[in-house]
């Protein structure tokens, strides 16, 4: 998953350095992120529509994934025209879609009790692997970007054989075959629905922070700030973000899947209006809003899709979390859209990431809705 999901901001971390080579406008550079989220969401509602993961062999979807990715990732590297790129950035995510959802499933293969922790490992190593390109940059300044391609490129090929490699834990999930009803099924489950609720508003504020977090700090260090290394503040505020799926994994085993995540949207929403506040200094409060949020921010992510494998049919899981994901990352589309507009209309960065917090405050009504749902027994061994 690091290796794969390193693929997902590969462009973004040297977006600058792509900007200025390729005469890139801002409008064309936001679509370095879209692009990705774009092809995650056609990929993922294809997924879940043909219930990919509940038929196929996980193992092999889960290579054939990570191969595409790399092999789409490397495309930027052939046609370098801002089409061309933005092509390969939309097939990027549609291979992608064919690991996340179908890794989540896997890891629940494995785990009954403690599946929280588990799947918050999971989701810390897309973490890591969507911080890993701002590292290269950080630790490389000048690097040309190129070279962030190619090895996150090559990452992916690794990681296609280490997924060939992989056997299905002990507690599976009864297969599926396709049928045309199983989307209304899905949908008329109101338990895995408020669940999915909580998704979209914490993926409203996950990905618009992710993708615009460099230009954020790029243009508070131009402002004056003090910092030097933005790459390095970013590539830290989203690395941590790993810690703080243990944590959450950690916290929702034995608090409840519900709780948990409103605590940490309520921390996450906290930080996107606080951190406008410290956009001008001291540099050192900044970087410990941007950690905290950071922390926060994916902190509960895991724990999503953790209550819908255990409130949706047994025989849907896979396409249950293709759809969670396909409708969370299209809403991504919106949001990372959306904020140098913002910026502009509000004549700086300053306070553009306040927006942000209408998703969080929306996820914490659906979890508290799904905690005092019946089906909440469900979760996390009875802790809701």
């Amino acid at each position: 998953m690091v290796l794969t999901l390193s693929t997902w901001f590969s462009a973004t971390a040297v977006a600058p350095d792509i900007g200025r080579d390729l005469d890139m406008t801002p409008e064309e550079l936001s679509w370095l992120t879209n692009a990705v989220q774009a092809g995650f969401v056609l990929g993922a509602l294809a997924a879940s529509f043909f219930a990919l993961a509940d038929v196929w062999p996980m193992r092999k979807l889960l290579a054939i994934g990570a191969l595409f990715a790399g092999i789409a990732n490397a495309g930027m590297l052939l046609d370098v025209s801002p089409l061309g790129i933005t092509l390969a950035r939309f097939s990027t995510g549609a291979a992608l879609a064919l690991v996340y959802p179908t890794a989540m499933k896997y890891i629940g293969t494995w785990f009954v009790s403690g599946r929280g922790l588990a799947m918050g490992v999971v989701v810390g190593a897309l973490t890591l692997g969507s911080a890993f390109p701002h590292l290269i940059r950080a630790t490389g300044i000048g690097l040309n970007w190129r070279l962030v391609i190619a090895s996150t490129s090559v990452a992916c090929l690794l990681a296609a054989a280490l997924f060939l490699g992989l056997k299905d834990g002990p507690h599976p999930f009864r297969s599926a075959q396709f049928q045309l009803g199983h989307l209304r099924r899905m949908l008329g489950n109101r338990a895995a629905m408020l669940a999915n609720f909580g998704y979209f508003g914490h993926m409203w504020e996950l990905y618009a922070m992710w993708g615009w977090l460099l230009a954020y700090v790029s243009s508070a260090q131009t402002a004056g700030l003090g910092i030097n290394n933005a790459s390095l503040v970013t590539f830290s505020a989203i690395a941590i973000g790993a810690t703080g799926c243990v944590c959450g994994g950690w916290m929702a085993d034995r608090l409840g899947r519900c709780l948990t995540s409103a605590i940490f949207m309520g921390v996450s929403g906290s930080c996107a209006l606080l951190i406008g506040f410290v956009y001008d200094g001291p540099p050192a409060l900044f970087v410990i809003v941007a950690l905290i949020w950071g922390f926060s921010i994916i902190a509960d992510s895991a724990q999503f899709s953790a209550a819908v494998t255990e409130v949706s049919d047994p025989t849907l899981c896979g396409a249950s979390l293709a759809f969670q994901m396909g409708v969370g990352f299209a809403i991504t589309i919106a949001a990372v859209w959306a904020m140098p507009h913002l910026a502009a209309l509000l004549g700086g960065w300053r306070w553009a990431f306040s927006f942000l917090a209408i998703g969080p405050a929306f996820g914490i009504w659906s979890m508290l809705a799904l905690r005092a749902h019946p089906a909440a027994i469900k979760t996390a061994n009875g802790r809701r």
